[in-house]
């Protein structure tokens, strides 16, 4: 896919330091952003890359397909409709804790 910028680079996920969620969180500004249109979104983002692991890049627009939430009130309601989305539709490429430790604290 051609896309409007490297999603690697500057405006994508930094030169690789931000994957998955934390480029779409960088996308909007806790303070002035809410409420937010979940259609308002993806039309201004909709085909921005975002790296979800060493192998694969999808767009804004295939994450939010999966979002069921039409409005979110602030930060943490996006940060949970997206983040379910991304999990239950394999976007979400974390392990969880337990895959890197032993569980004793």
């Amino acid at each position: 896919m051609d896309w409007p910028h490297n999603p690697d680079g500057e405006r994508g996920s930094e030169g690789r330091r931000k994957y998955g969620h934390a480029v779409l969180a960088k996308k909007v500004d806790e303070a002035a952003d809410f409420p937010l249109a979940r259609e308002e979104y993806v039309e201004q983002y909709g085909d921005h890359p975002v790296r979800l692991d060493d192998d694969r890049v999808v767009s804004v627009a295939d994450i939010f397909e999966h979002v069921d939430t039409d409005e979110f009130e602030d930060f943490v309601a996006f940060h949970r409709a997206v983040g379910r989305a991304m999990r239950e539709h394999g976007h979400w490429s974390y392990e969880g804790a337990d895959q890197f430790a032993d569980g004793e604290a």
